[in-house]
């Protein structure tokens, strides 16, 4: 039943990110000096025109978020994508080719790891700014060292079975192999780690925008919108704690439907459930 209301809830989020345009009630950007810290609608003499509120510069709450969503999901989702692009290609050269290639990704990957990410990150935006395309890139390569470590282990597993065995004997190439024959065994494991990774980029989109390091003014995004609030809680505690409950929601409900999917796709979970 939980799994259910997640898949629910998360495809909900995707509709209200995609159609944002038809469903913010305001300009999410027009300020209103006039309506300043406005109370929600439902709090006792609150505006009535504006269901969550405004901000300190008049701007719809509501509006706000449904366009902050709309960013950081879309920057997570491409860096789930490319990251998961990245590092499937890379696991699938190194479970492949082997040697040389083999222990380059491996060092690499050890490297990745050894170093604190959010440092890296930190760096890279110091020495080439605060564009969108700099964050997009950043969040692309965040986590690919997971998908390689984990495709290369299964590349390497997939490799000895008898259907790859069959198509090579019937003169099928490398590439034809990996495409045909071990790709498609890949899309289960490549999604169960598309779930649990995403909440993990969407954080870190959050966090990056918290420290003004993320997506820059006028443009919502979620953790934004809690860096330029945090200093209103006393006054109007909506501003800052709207975006935070959305953000623990969304990553809540993908982390339940990332969790319920390893189960469906662990075979020894389903042999232990039979027996």
């Amino acid at each position: 039943m939980t799994v259910k209301i997640c898949l629910l809830g998360m495809i909900a989020v995707f509709a209200v990110a995609i159609f944002a345009p038809w469903i913010a009630p305001y300009d999410p950007n027009k300020t209103s000096i006039l309506n300043s810290l406005r109370a929600p609608s439902w709090i006792a003499g609150g505006d009535p025109d504006h269901l969550l509120g405004t901000d300190k510069l008049g701007r719809d709450m509501l509006s706000r978020l449904v366009y902050g969503l709309r960013v950081s999901v879309g920057l997570a989702v491409l860096g789930v994508v490319i990251g998961g692009i990245i590092g499937t290609a890379l696991g699938m050269l190194a479970g492949f080719v082997g040697g040389f290639w083999d222990r380059l990704v491996s060092t690499v990957v050890d490297v990745q790891i050894a170093i604190p990410f959010l440092l890296m990150t930190l760096v890279a935006i110091a020495a080439l700014g605060t564009d969108m395309w700099v964050l997009i890139a950043l969040l692309g390569i965040a986590g690919w060292e997971t998908y390689a470590r984990v495709v290369r282990a299964q590349v390497i597993a997939i490799r000895a079975r008898p259907f790859v065995e069959a198509a090579y004997a019937g003169g099928a190439t490398h590439r034809r192999v990996a495409i045909r024959e071990v790709l498609p065994n890949l899309v289960a494991i490549l999604t169960v780690l598309f779930t649990l990774n995403f909440p993990a980029i969407l954080l870190l989109e959050a966090s990056l925008s918290f420290l003004g390091l993320g997506v820059q003014p006028p443009t919502p995004s979620l953790g934004r919108m809690v860096g330029d609030n945090r200093n209103d809680l006393a006054l109007a505690w909506w501003t800052a704690l709207s975006p935070v409950f959305l953000i623990l929601i969304v990553t809540l409900m993908i982390q339940l439907i990332g969790d319920w999917l390893r189960d469906v796709f662990d075979v020894r979970l389903r042999e232990g459930r039979r027996r």
